[in-house]
């Protein structure tokens, strides 16, 4: 049976603890973050990973999905803020924007979330202890999800944020897999943990191959890559994952080119706050999205010779400075200058983890100390939908 609203929510609360002792701000914690940060998650990873142990993969094939042009095999998302017309209730859907609607078909999005909950946990587990228990059980979602021929998803989002009566699909619904970033790097611990064999990770690392295939060179996949908003910088950041998962050298050159020339110069203003997402119904709310979106993807980019959280255009505008605006509002959230969200505006900020990496590229103590007092596990559906990494250690080296 897919999850419900409800179980869904007992599971995102499921590894809420009180906060641990505070990050250790002396010179290991630059040089091996991994030990301190592990000290903070381990308690919350460890809770939430051994309720993970009896509860079997779930995939979308358990939510047959009526109203899907697709097959079963296909997963099928419907557009947030479209509604029916009050004018024609049994019409083309009308878009009311920040307004989600509740009645839309969820199921596929809420499975796809409680996988890339339990499955990176289970892996953080497994890196935490080194129990094969973990491992296996992380191992079985992934063979469920990606290579069992009765339950895996195929590899696109053809059918993702289809709106009732005017489109059986749209280009944004590949946002929908950024939940996807987080397994693909716990797949690649797996890897490099030896805790996997390799039939599994010849199987994922086909899908994830042939998805990102799918992302590079379909009509969609190209339309969602020139988005100029948040819906770009998605696209940057899982196809940056991916390609490092399945080691396509090329994606990754290009994503960095993308990121520097495109993304940055397109979306930074000089003061460092992100104009097109001040321009939505939910101001606050994509502006974080966006910043933990980009400084994950400088994460998963920067290299030795090309560091893209130091990297700054010709007018001094930079990732850096969007951390700069955006720090005090996380800090203080009735400083925000602009409107407020039209919804969840009380539930944010939660323990956003741009502001964990930034604070390590920028030394910047007061990050990491920020991100240490903020909520690791929301349970507002929304919000977690809007908060997609959750693991830090599996993107820490140890």
């Amino acid at each position: 049976m897919p999850v419900t609203r409800r179980c869904f929510l007992r599971l995102a609360a499921s590894s809420a603890l009180a906060p641990p002792s505070a990050l250790s701000l002396d010179m290991g914690l630059w040089d091996h973050p991994y030990a301190e940060v592990a000290k903070i998650e381990r308690a919350r990873v460890m809770r939430a990973a051994r309720s993970y142990l009896t509860q079997q993969p779930h995939t979308i094939t358990s939510a047959p999905a009526s109203r899907s042009a697709g097959g079963l095999h296909d997963y099928f998302s419907e557009g947030d803020y479209w509604w029916p017309d009050p004018k024609d209730p049994s019409g083309p859907y009308v878009r009311r924007d920040g307004e989600s609607n509740p009645n839309n078909f969820v199921a596929h999005r809420e499975l796809l979330l409680r996988f890339s909950i339990q499955m990176p946990a289970l892996t953080a587990a497994w890196l935490l202890t080194r129990k094969r228990i973990f491992a296996d059980r992380a191992v079985a979602h992934l063979r469920a999800w990606f290579i069992d021929p009765a339950a895996r998803m195929n590899p696109n989002l053809q059918y993702a944020q289809a709106i009732h009566g005017v489109d059986n699909g749209r280009s944004i619904g590949i946002i929908d897999t950024l939940h996807l970033v987080e397994v693909a790097q716990a797949a690649l611990v797996l890897e490099r943990t030896e805790a996997i064999a390799p039939v599994d990770r010849q199987g994922v690392r086909r899908w994830f191959i042939e998805y990102l295939h799918w992302m590079t060179t379909s009509d969609r996949g190209r339309q969602e890559r020139d988005k100029k908003n948040n819906h770009g910088s998605c696209w940057v950041l899982q196809a940056a994952e991916f390609a490092a998962y399945s080691q396509n050298n090329g994606v990754l050159d290009d994503c960095r080119e993308r990121l520097r020339n495109v993304l940055l110069p397109e979306q930074i203003a000089p003061n460092g706050s992100f104009p097109l997402e001040l321009a939505r119904t939910k101001p606050y709310s994509y502006s974080l999205f966006n910043l933990d979106v980009l400084g994950m993807g400088a994460r998963v980019l920067s290299t030795q010779a090309d560091d893209l959280w130091t990297y700054r255009m010709s007018d001094r505008r930079s990732l850096e400075a969007a951390f700069h605006f955006m720090a005090p509002y996380i800090e203080n959230k009735q400083a925000w200058p602009y409107r407020h969200d039209v919804e969840y505006f009380q539930y944010l900020p939660v323990r956003q983890p741009s502001l964990l990496f930034a604070g390590l590229a920028y030394r910047r103590p007061e990050y990491l100390a920020l991100w240490q007092r903020l909520d690791p596990d929301p349970t507002v559906p929304e919000i977690v939908r809007n908060h997609p990494i959750r693991q830090p250690l599996l993107w820490l080296e140890r």
